[in-house]
């Protein structure tokens, strides 16, 4: 009954230290805030576009959409700013879950073409249960006015 007890013991410590990583383990900019141009994007990850113009007859600069989805993003429970700005013109941004603290990252890029990108992955895991694509296309929808959430586009 002893030897149970330490096992017990070594496993729930083993639980609490896992959980203890998840929620302080830093995050490093250079990892994350990452030129969304450049590629090679996790095949989950989830990207919407808006061209200025074009869907959802949108005509504002993709400069100006960023600002306006900073403010938004910022404004969601759990999220910061990790790296970037407006005028930088890439913004990358990190949301933790309410109970386990898994971080997601959110990057947001002006873009030729595309107009503004953004892309959201998660640090832990191969699925997020759809949390990345309901949190943009959340940001999405109060962007852009919609009545419902958008479906992810891709770039």
């Amino acid at each position: 009954m002893r030897m149970t007890g330490w096992i017990v013991g070594l496993l729930a410590l083993g639980a609490v230290g896992g959980m203890a990583y998840i929620r302080l383990a830093p995050s490093d900019p250079a990892r994350w805030h990452v030129d969304l141009a450049a590629g090679g994007w996790p095949s989950n990850a989830h990207v919407f576009c808006i061209k200025p113009g074009a869907r959802y007859d949108v005509q504002e600069d993709p400069q100006a959409l960023l600002a306006r989805l900073d403010a938004i993003a910022l404004a969601t429970p759990r999220t910061e700013r990790l790296a970037g700005s407006p005028e930088e013109g890439r913004i990358t941004w990190v949301t933790r879950s309410a109970l386990m603290g898994f971080p997601d990252y959110t990057t947001a890029q002006v873009m030729p073409g595309p107009g503004l990108c953004v892309a959201g992955r998660q640090r832990f895991g191969s699925e997020d249960l759809g949390v990345n694509e309901a949190r943009i296309g959340g940001w999405m929808q109060e962007l852009l006015g919609l009545e419902e959430r958008p479906a992810m586009t891709g770039f």
